[in-house]
């Protein structure tokens, strides 16, 4: 896309953004930090050439008949789970086939006897890594799958086993009542997207109990001893997969229209002051790692590595998008 010079921007986060190889950051730029219209010319130009993007095209590479890549859907993080996760993070369109595809694996084997077996209720509390339906519960949403029974099962689920403190947990030690951040997180992004897709009002209510379990804790601090709960929560990472800094909270909280609540204050401070002077922000850690051997080795099983370079030097794209959007949504900025 040629250089937008005809637009004046005041920002210079947003120019970077813009002057982007990939189109996903792009259109999401446009789209939800400048508030372009859907059918403008530059809108429809980005989103045509989402599927092109560079990102897009490697995260579909390797993609099998079934619609998987040759590992679990869970293996970190080459396998269908984590590559969809990143697919509609992208702003591929509702419906887009591979993606699609990609998540028929997914749901067999969240579904499938042995996984649901294994979910135990210790105490009255149904110990489950919720974060993993609560990722297939948002991706599904976002590619038009709500409808299909096999989500609102999922979503179902979710309700159900949400503990009293609004979160979840996987903790199986019996006096474990305390509902965890990190698998908390994408449960709450996974119900707000399956709320917005069907309308059903009665997700609303454990939307805004798992809202209040982290607005409680002030995004990152103990509701005990107001101590940070883990140091890597106030660093910024992308992607964050199962993971819970102060940044991917406020970017699902906003979706839940809960940025408004004074108890966001401090985390929005302490990201306003991560921008870099280059007026960019950068990560402050990372959970992944690139492969240095192809796909097809022997070496496949290996974890924790990724199929995308996000970026590990220098400021980064996806986590200065999202800043943005965070700001944007408390308040804190405006952009023309």
């Amino acid at each position: 896309m040629d250089k937008l010079e005809s637009m004046d921007f005041k920002d210079h986060a947003v120019e970077w953004l813009l002057d982007s190889d990939d189109p996903s950051l792009r259109y999401l730029t446009l789209t939800e930090i400048l508030d372009r219209p859907s059918d403008s010319k530059e809108v429809l130009a980005a989103k045509k050439q989402i599927p092109n993007g560079l990102f897009v095209k490697t995260l579909l590479s390797g993609q099998r008949a079934d619609g998987g890549f040759g590992v679990h859907p869970y293996q970190k993080w080459t396998g269908a789970h984590w590559r969809l996760v990143s697919l509609v993070e992208l702003g591929i369109p509702s419906g887009f086939r591979p993606a699609v595809k990609g998540t028929d694996l997914v749901l067999k084997w969240l579904l499938g006897e042995a996984h649901v077996s294994n979910v135990p209720r210790i105490d009255g509390r149904y110990r489950r890594c919720a974060s993993q339906e609560g990722n297939a519960l948002a991706v599904c949403s976002r590619l038009g799958l709500a409808e299909n029974p096999r989500v609102v099962k999922l979503a179902e689920s979710l309700v159900e086993w949400q503990w009293p403190d609004g979160g979840w947990n996987c903790d199986r030690i019996p006096k474990a009542d305390h509902s965890s951040v990190n698998e908390s997180l994408s449960t709450l992004w996974g119900l707000v997207e399956y709320q917005r897709a069907t309308g059903d009002r009665g997700f609303l209510k454990p939307i805004e109990r798992a809202s209040e379990f982290f607005l409680q804790h002030h995004l990152f601090r103990s509701d005990h001893t107001g101590e940070i709960i883990n140091p890597s929560m106030v660093k910024l990472h992308y992607p964050l997969y199962w993971h819970c800094d102060i940044l991917q909270e406020l970017t699902i909280l906003s979706r839940a229209g809960k940025l408004d609540d004074p108890r966001t204050k401090e985390a929005l401070d302490i990201l306003e002051k991560r921008r870099a002077p280059d007026g960019l922000w950068h990560a402050g850690d990372y959970y992944w790692s690139m492969r240095r051997t192809p796909l097809t080795t022997s070496k496949a099983n290996v974890s924790n590595v990724e199929v995308v370079d996000w970026g590990r030097k220098g400021p980064n794209k996806m986590i200065t998008l999202n800043a943005l959007r965070a700001l944007k949504a408390a308040g804190r900025t405006e952009f023309r």
